[in-house]
């Protein structure tokens, strides 16, 4: 199936996502930041007026910030009301989702231009207010009530390919050297350093010295959080918003010489409970977005020249690579290893960083990725560029694999 009218993003914005540096912000304020970034990116200027639609990806304002009805809120920010404003909830992938929401809600007919974007504010709570938040989308029955937070389920995830597979914590060790890097060369990206620039610094404040990365992510300072999950395993809590402006095709000149379309989209869903899947070492829903999303798009997994995956863990970035049919079963770690996924490798991913280094404010990641398929497909990401991209693919997971939304993009 194809979409019956073409979608192409003609604008992107998105703020730094960082711990630290919006400490006094609001959620909406961070939208609007990255609105305006937005519509400045049209080549051929953009008013937040042409947009006749809203889509805002946002996981739990609710309890981030004690505020619900984020949509209409951030249209009266925006100056967009009285125009339509729908909040999209699907846990981490909520913007994800909205992305496909807007893409067929033009595809449809209905709206030329819509905008698009997420958003979180988690930074108001304390890491226990935030593990206590994010578990909300984990099943509160069989897996919260039992313990369970996020680490511990992907470690379930991790420990289960460990075992049919022979993987193991030193090839996930490898994804986060490699996301560190391209997120140091990221200025949108929380962390913007290097590992080893990490470990010589924390080091130096505990009389410690590292050798290389490896001996500095076996230490202490990097302790485990859920076996065999370490700390630079996880991504950080970040606070942050990304948008972009969709537009059907046959008006997206009006904006740009130099769009980016939306070639195919899927989505999929699964069970909630780990307990209730027939295998751990697979995301049944990515398996199924990508069939969909390939068959829209009429390309395959060796089609794809650069792609952004959910690594919220090591491990996902290793299932994903999987999934997606860029690697064989088993082989999605061994080739991290190899550099195959590193900026000059044959199947470049996360070249900003991923959410393990670029970041992850769970309503805004879905986005996020879109601005960087927007980046990279015009040849405008600096110095985390992927040479000659011209197809790129974008997958965000909600939760532990319960969503799934895949988008294929291309020049």
């Amino acid at each position: 199936m194809r979409l019956s009218r073409g979608v192409a993003v003609v604008g992107a914005g998105m703020t730094r996502f960082h711990h630290k540096l919006h400490a006094g912000k609001t959620s909406r304020e961070l939208f609007v930041e990255a609105a305006r970034e937005a519509a400045g990116s049209v080549d051929s200027g953009c008013e937040l007026g042409d947009v006749e639609a809203l889509f805002v990806g946002n996981f739990s304002s609710d309890a981030f910030e004690h505020q619900a009805h984020t949509a209409p809120l951030m249209a009266d920010w925006l100056g967009l009301c009285p125009r339509a404003a729908t909040r999209v909830e699907d846990a981490c992938a909520s913007s994800g989702v909205a992305v496909n929401m807007g893409a067929l809600a033009i595809a449809s007919g209905a709206y030329d231009v819509v905008l698009v974007g997420g958003v979180e504010k988690m930074r108001n709570l304390t890491t226990e207010g935030v593990t206590d938040t994010l578990a909300m989308a984990a099943d509160d029955i069989y897996e919260v009530s039992a313990g369970f937070t996020f680490p511990g389920l992907y470690a379930s995830l991790a420990t289960a390919h460990f075992a049919r597979y022979g993987s193991s914590w030193e090839q996930l060790a490898a994804i986060a050297i490699k996301n560190h890097h391209n997120g140091a060369l990221n200025p949108k990206a929380h962390f913007q350093s290097e590992i080893m620039e990490t470990a010589r610094r924390r080091g130096e404040r505990r009389g410690m010295t590292f050798s290389d990365e490896m001996e500095f992510l076996r230490s202490s300072l990097n302790p485990v959080i859920a076996y065999p999950l370490r700390l630079f395993d996880c991504c950080p809590v970040s606070d942050g918003a990304a948008v972009v402006i969709l537009s059907a095709a046959e008006v997206a000149k009006r904006f740009t010489d130099t769009p980016v379309y939306i070639r195919g989209l899927g989505q999929a869903s699964d069970a909630m409970s780990l307990h209730d899947r027939a295998d751990l070492t697979t995301l049944r829903a990515t398996r199924v977005a990508a069939e969909q999303a390939y068959g829209m798009a009429g390309v395959s997994a060796d089609d794809i020249d650069v792609a952004d995956v959910h690594d919220c863990f090591t491990i996902a970035e290793v299932m994903a690579t999987e999934d997606l049919g860029f690697f064989p079963r088993g082989e999605g770690g061994r080739a991290a290893v190899e550099g195959r996924t590193a900026l000059d490798g044959d199947r470049p991913v996360n070249p900003d960083g991923g959410l393990k280094a670029k970041g992850h404010p769970v309503g805004a990641t879905g986005a996020a990725m879109t601005y960087e398929m927007f980046l990279q497909l015009r040849g405008e990401a600096g110095r985390h560029q992927v040479e000659g991209a011209e197809v790129g693919l974008t997958h965000n997971v909600g939760a532990s694999g319960a969503t799934v939304a895949v988008q294929i993009y291309g020049r």
